[in-house]
């Protein structure tokens, strides 16, 4: 395509052709020219009119020539003020449609500009959160998991391959995450590159700008992210051991006996108390003596109290009082007499109860001493609880652990069935239970792995074996379920006080409540100052202070309640 000089000169030159064309088609017009059928004329006769021919062309020429460049200059001023008129127009319409190319483009630019900073800024801040939930994800994920596994170590040992096999996940997880690290931080130097470019801002700035813009809404979806993350670590950092103990738990329906150290005796009538009692009191005081129990009578109708520390003696006692009310025949030889037959009896029912306690649990060659001693735990509880059935409980369920676990059960069940066994020495022999235990099984020829079992299960010596880690986790499985256990009135209270004290102490809190028997804590909190992503974290911080700081069975709840109200009357 030509442009506008170009187009300019091309017609400037067509007009001098034109001209120049015109010119000589006027000159042969004056001189004229024979026609086709003008009769041949003789040679000698033509020379004159051929002479006069060559003078009229002679004259003619300088005319012609003045006349042409008359023309020619003419046409060269026309051509020249068109040209000069074109190249103005030319030059204007260039001029316009340069001004308007350019509008275009800078429109274009800024757009381009504009939509390229957004999109540039939407995908850094998509990338940056997905990227830093997954690292705070993975985070918390760790730091919760090594928390429950730094508290469960010693009795949850048996779950470390499965862990090791956590580990592995999570190593691969990070490489992936370091991975996408790397391509999201490539794809942030290009985008900050392209932005700098584009916008005129360094990285510097642009960090500083996206850091503010993001600053505030992390903050406030951190709270809930760490609650999500919490309870999402817990279910699978805990799924496999809970599947364990809760089998093992639900398997186990062993009724419990509330006992304490007195027992009551009903009596036929308010009379049999003074036969009790004898003349100035000699019969109470042989049954006292003889017994060792201490008989109380008081004014309760048609009753009477038996109170001893030995659960074995006060069984004895009570059996004793029995027959001689049934009898009635009470005085000092016949004490004397019935007590020692209630003494075999009781005797014989303990080692029944042991030998039973053996069958059931499925275990053989005990020795009948330890039968003997095992058999005297029917009468003694421990918070409640019953000793031989706390025993025959936790056997079960270390059966149970272990056949989960695919291990041999039966130095494991005998371990968790023996590891009180120092309960029915604890009176006559010092020490703790644990120590003495220890030293029973040893004494009648129990294995070293079951008598270290015994010696650790309270931590007294280290556990070094994954039968004594399983044997505490059975123990704690059987004394630490709702219900199998009760606690003083005293160390009931105490614990209420402080739960309520811990959460009275973050500010906000306006009231407290204790509910269902200190199993849930209610926090009211002013709406004014504790918002609801602070209510999350405050729920949190308490019951990470209650696990810090306190012993209880089960679990507590705690529950942040935030009520604005809103009031108007219409008039």
């Amino acid at each position: 395509m030509l442009g506008p000089v170009e187009l300019v000169l091309a017609v400037a030159l067509l007009i001098v052709v034109a001209m120049l064309v015109l010119v000589f088609l006027r000159g042969r017009s004056r001189t004229g020219s024979p026609g086709p059928s003008s009769p041949p004329r003789e040679r000698v006769s033509l020379q004159p009119a051929e002479h006069d021919q060559r003078d009229t062309v002679g004259e003619f020429q300088p005319n012609a020539r003045a006349e042409s460049d008359a023309l020619l200059a003419q046409t060269r001023t026309a051509a020249q003020r068109e040209r000069e008129k074109l190249l103005d127009t030319a030059r204007e319409e260039a001029h316009r449609e340069r001004e308007e190319l350019l509008d275009g483009a800078r429109d274009a630019v800024e757009r381009d500009r504009a939509a390229a900073t957004l999109q540039a800024r939407e995908h850094v801040d998509r990338e940056t959160a997905r990227m830093a939930e997954a690292v705070r994800s993975q985070s918390a994920d760790l730091q919760r998991r090594d928390q429950r596994l730094s508290e469960r170590e010693e009795r949850l040992d048996a779950d470390e391959r499965r862990l090791g096999q956590r580990d592995e996940e999570v190593l691969a997880a990070e490489q992936t995450v370091l991975a996408a690290r790397r391509a999201m931080e490539v794809r942030a130097h290009e985008h900050e590159a392209e932005r700098e470019r584009i916008a005129g801002l360094t990285a510097a700035e642009a960090k500083a700008e996206l850091l503010e813009s993001l600053q505030g809404q992390i903050r406030r979806e951190s709270a809930l992210l760490i609650r999500e993350l919490e309870a999402e670590a817990r279910e699978q950092g805990e799924q496999r051991a809970r599947s364990i103990v809760v089998e093992a738990i639900q398997r186990i329906a062993s009724e419990q006996t509330s006992e304490s150290v007195v027992s009551v005796l009903h009596l036929p009538s308010d009379e049999m108390k003074g036969r009790i009692i004898g003349r100035e009191g000699r019969n109470i005081r042989t049954y006292e003596t003889v017994t060792g129990v201490n008989l109380i009578i008081d004014d309760t109708p048609e009753a009477v109290l038996l109170s001893c520390f030995d659960p074995v003696r006060r069984e004895v006692g009570r059996l004793t009082l029995e027959k001689l009310v049934a009898d009635g025949r009470i005085h000092p030889h016949r004490i004397e007499e019935v007590h020692e037959r209630s003494k075999l009896e009781v005797e014989a029912l303990c080692q029944r109860a042991g030998e039973d306690a053996v069958l059931e649990v499925g275990i053989g060659d005990v020795h009948p001493e330890l039968v003997r001693l095992l058999g005297r735990l029917r009468y003694r509880t421990s918070y409640g609880q019953n000793v031989l059935k706390h025993l025959v409980e936790t056997a079960h369920i270390a059966g149970i652990m272990a056949a989960e676990l695919r291990m041999d059960p039966r130095p494991l069940k005998r371990a968790a069935f023996l590891h009180d066994i120092g309960k029915a020495l604890t009176h006559e022999v010092e020490g703790s239970h644990a120590i003495i235990g220890a030293d029973l099984a040893r004494r009648y020829g129990e294995d070293e792995e079951v008598v270290h079992a015994i010696e650790a299960h309270h931590n007294e010596v280290l556990p070094q074996t994954v039968v004594a880690v399983l044997t505490q986790a059975s123990d704690s499985c059987s004394g630490g379920r709702p219900g199998a256990r009760r606690e003083s009135l005293e160390s009931y209270v105490k614990r209420l006080e402080r739960i309520e004290e811990i959460a009275s102490q973050r500010p906000g809190v306006d009231k407290v409540f204790a509910m269902q028997a200190g199993r849930e804590i209610r926090v009211m909190v002013a709406p004014d100052q504790v918002d609801d992503v602070a209510a999350h974290l405050l729920a949190r911080e308490v019951a990470k202070q209650i696990e810090d700081e306190l012993t209880y069975p089960g679990q507590i709840r705690v529950t942040v309640v935030r009520e604005s109200r809103a009031t108007e009357i219409a008039h």
